[in-house]
C-alpha cells in the first residue's frame, strides 16, 4: 500500500512551489479581477479563460453580452431562480417530503453550571436541534425571523437548488424581522453538515445546529453515534457582542452581511456601522497568539469560552456508551475564529469522512479542524471515562466533553490526553473513498486568487479588493473548474466553497505528484485551509447551475470582504 506523503514533505513541498508563485501573485501575474478589471487567467492549453466581470446585479441579471477568448458568447449568468437551476433540481428528483418548522429568536442560554447568558439561537437551544434527513428527501424548512435584524439560512456543505442557498441579495432577499422564509430542496447526499445564517456576524451567536443526512444504503458500520459540535463563545458574556467584537477588530470598518445590503452602504459598497450601544465589554483581542501547527497567529479574537455542544469544560456534556462499541463521532467546527485539534484520550479514531465525503480510511492519534470542516471518525470505546478534548490552537485554552463507558473519575476541566501531540492527520494525508474520486481531467478554466490584509488594518480580502456581489468569476456548466488560492498574509484562512465539493489537489502553479502516479486529487471537501505564505489548489465539476459564494469562514475575515462569488453563464 502506497504511503500518504507525511504534512511536513507536502507542507515543504507546498512552500516551495508557492514561494515564486506567492511572489508572483504579489507582482499581480497571478491576479484576476484586480480592481475590478478582468484580467484572465490561462487554462491548460493556454486560452484565457478566467476573470471577473461586474455589471451583474444580484440574481444573476447582466447588463450586457460577453464574448470569451474561445469565440463563444458567454451569455448572461445565470439566474438563482432560472430554469437552468429549477432542471438541475428536477434531476434530483423528488423523495418523501420533511416538514420543519424553525424559529431564530433572542434567548437565554445556559452553557454549564448556571452560566446564562442572553443570545440568538433556533428554538432557544445551543447547539439547535440536530436536524435528520434521509438523501433523497424533499426538505420543507420555515424559519420565522423573531430576531430583530434581518437573517438568513445557509446550508454549509450541502450543494443545494441555488435559490436555497441562503446568501441575502445574492441568492435570495433577506428575511425581515417578523417575516418567514420557506426552504424547500431534495437533499441530494449524505454526509455530515451544518447550517447557520450568512447574514453579518450573527453565526458567532448560537444560530447554528447540525445537519445530518443518513445514507439508506450506509456502508459503515458501527454501533452508536455522537455528534460533536465545536465553537468558540463571546456573545453575552460580560456585556461581549459579536458586533462589538467586529466592530474593535475592524474599527469600524465591517458590516458586509455577507451579501446583504442591511448595514451597508448598498451591495458591496461597506460602510462603517455604528458603534455598538451601551455595554459592550472587555477587549476581545487575540495578542501574541501563535500556533505551530497552522504556522500562523492563532486567530483574532480571545474568546472567554470554548464549548462541545454549548457546554464549557467546567461543565461538560457526556456520551455514555458500553466498553466495546463502535461509536462513530461526527465532529463540525461551528466557530467563528478559531481551529480546534481534537483527540479522544485513550484512543486512536479512524478517520472516515471529511466534510460529508468518504475517504479510505486512516487512523490518527488527533485530527486539525478550521471553522466549517468536519471530520467522521470511528473508535472502539474503551471501559471509564475519557476526555474529548479541543484545543483551541494558538490560544492557550480548551474544550471538554466526556466519553461514558464505565465507572471512574471523570478528567479535570484542564486534562491535555497525549494524544492531542501524537499523529496528526489532515486532508493532504487522506485519499477519497474510490466513489468519490474525480475524474482524470485537465481543467478547462482557472481562477487564481491572492489572499491579502493584514490584523492592523483589518483589510481582509481577495486581491486587496472587498467583497462586491456585482463581482463574478465566470463558469460555464460542464466544465472542469480549477482554484488556486495564493496566500500573501501572516494569517491562516479556511476558505469555503458554497453549491460544490471539490478535490484537493495540492500547492498550486502545477499538477501534484499524486496526479501523476494516477490520483486526481486528495479528499473531496467544501473548505480547506491555506496556510501563511502557501498555495492550494483544488479541483471541482461545474454541476450545479447559480450563482455560488467562495469566502473565508472566518467569520471576521469574511464580513470585511474575504468573499466573492462565482457565476455560472448560460
Amino acid at each position: 500500500m502506497r504511503t500518504p506523503p507525511t504534512r511536513r514533505a507536502v507542507l515543504g513541498a507546498a512552500v516551495a512551489t508557492a514561494g515564486s508563485a506567492v511572489l508572483a501573485a504579489c507582482s499581480g501575474e497571478s491576479d484576476t479581477g484586480r480592481g475590478g478589471k478582468k484580467t484572465g487567467s490561462a487554462n491548460a492549453g493556454g486560452t484565457s479563460h478566467g476573470g471577473t466581470e461586474h455589471g451583474a446585479s444580484p440574481g444573476g441579471r447582466s447588463e450586457g453580452e460577453h464574448a470569451s477568448p474561445g469565440g463563444r458568447s458567454e451569455g448572461k449568468y445565470v439566474s438563482p431562480g432560472g430554469k437552468e437551476v429549477a432542471a438541475a433540481e428536477a434531476a434530483r428528483g423528488s423523495g418523501p417530503v420533511r416538514k420543519v418548522d424553525l424559529v431564530a429568536t433572542p434567548s437565554r442560554l445556559d452553557l454549564g453550571g448556571g452560566l446564562i447568558v442572553g443570545s440568538w439561537a433556533y428554538g432557544a437551544r445551543l447547539p439547535g436541534k440536530e436536524l435528520r434527513v434521509t438523501m433523497g428527501d424533499t426538505l420543507a424548512l420555515t424559519l420565522a425571523n423573531h430576531l430583530p435584524e434581518e437573517t438568513s439560512l445557509h446550508w454549509h456543505g450541502l450543494n443545494v437548488r441555488n435559490d436555497m442557498d441562503g446568501v441575502p441579495d445574492v441568492t435570495q432577499a433577506p428575511i425581515k424581522p417578523g417575516a418567514e422564509f420557506a426552504y424547500r430542496f431534495t437533499v441530494p447526499h449524505a454526509g455530515t453538515y451544518w447550517f447557520h445564517p450568512h447574514t453579518g456576524v450573527q453565526q458567532d451567536r448560537g444560530l447554528y445546529a447540525p445537519l445530518i443526512v443518513d445514507d439508506p444504503r450506509e456502508p459503515l458500520k458501527y454501533d452508536r453515534e455522537w455528534v460533536v459540535v465545536l465553537d468558540d463563545w463571546v456573545d453575552g458574556v460580560a456585556g461581549s457582542t459579536p458586533d462589538s467584537v467586529l466592530y474593535e477588530l475592524s474599527h469600524g470598518k465591517g458590516g458586509m452581511h455577507h451579501g446583504s445590503a442591511s448595514g451597508s452602504g448598498g451591495h458591496g459598497s461597506p460602510a462603517k456601522p455604528a458603534k455598538p450601544k451601551g455595554r459592550t465589554g472587555p477587549t476581545r483581542l487575540a495578542e501574541g497568539s501563535y500556533s505551530e501547527l497552522l504556522d500562523s497567529h492563532g486567530g483574532d479574537v480571545a474568546y472567554p469560552y470554548y464549548l462541545i455542544n454549548g457546554r464549557t469544560r467546567k461543565f461538560p456534556t457526556s456520551f455514555a456508551a458500553k466498553p466495546g462499541d463502535r461509536i462513530r463521532l461526527r465532529i463540525i467546527n461551528a466557530g467563528g475564529d478559531t481551529a480546534f485539534r481534537v483527540a479522544l484520550g485513550g484512543h486512536r479514531m479512524t478517520i472516515t469522512h471529511t466534510d460529508g465525503y468518504p475517504v479510505r480510511h486512516r487512523t490518527t492519534d488527533a485530527l486539525l479542524l478550521g471553522m466549517g470542516e468536519r471530520y467522521d471518525v470511528v473508535v472502539t470505546a474503551g471501559d471509564g471515562v475519557f476526555p474529548l478534548t479541543a484545543l483551541a490552537e494558538g490560544k492557550n485554552a480548551t474544550a471538554l466533553a466526556l466519553l461514558r463507558t464505565g465507572k471512574g473519575t471523570a478528567p479535570t476541566a484542564t486534562v491535555r490526553p497525549r494524544e492531542l501531540d501524537g499523529e496528526l492527520v489532515e486532508a493532504y494525508g487522506l485519499w477519497p473513498d474510490p466513489s468519490m474520486e474525480l475524474s482524470r481531467r485537465k481543467p478547462d478554466r482557472i481562477h487564481r486568487f491572492k489572499l491579502t490584509g493584514n490584523m492592523r488594518a483589518y483589510n481582509w480580502a481577495f486581491d486587496h479588493t472587498p467583497y462586491d456581489p456585482h463581482q463574478r468569476h465566470p463558469v460555464w456548466a460542464g466544465e472542469r473548474v480549477r482554484l488556486e488560492f495564493y496566500n500573501a498574509t501572516e494569517m491562516w484562512h479556511p476558505i469555503h466553497l458554497h453549491g460544490h465539493s471539490f478535490g484537493v489537489v495540492g500547492p498550486a502553479g502545477r499538477r501534484h505528484e499524486a496526479t501523476e502516479r494516477g490520483r486526481a486529487e486528495w479528499a473531496r471537501k467544501d473548505t480547506a485551509i491555506v496556510r501563511p505564505n502557501s498555495s492550494l489548489a483544488v479541483e471541482f465539476d461545474a454541476n450545479n447551475p447559480g450563482l455560488w459564494m467562495l469566502h473565508c469562514h472566518n467569520i471576521y475575515h469574511s464580513d470585511v470582504g474575504m468573499m466573492t462569488v462565482l457565476g455560472y453563464r448560460h
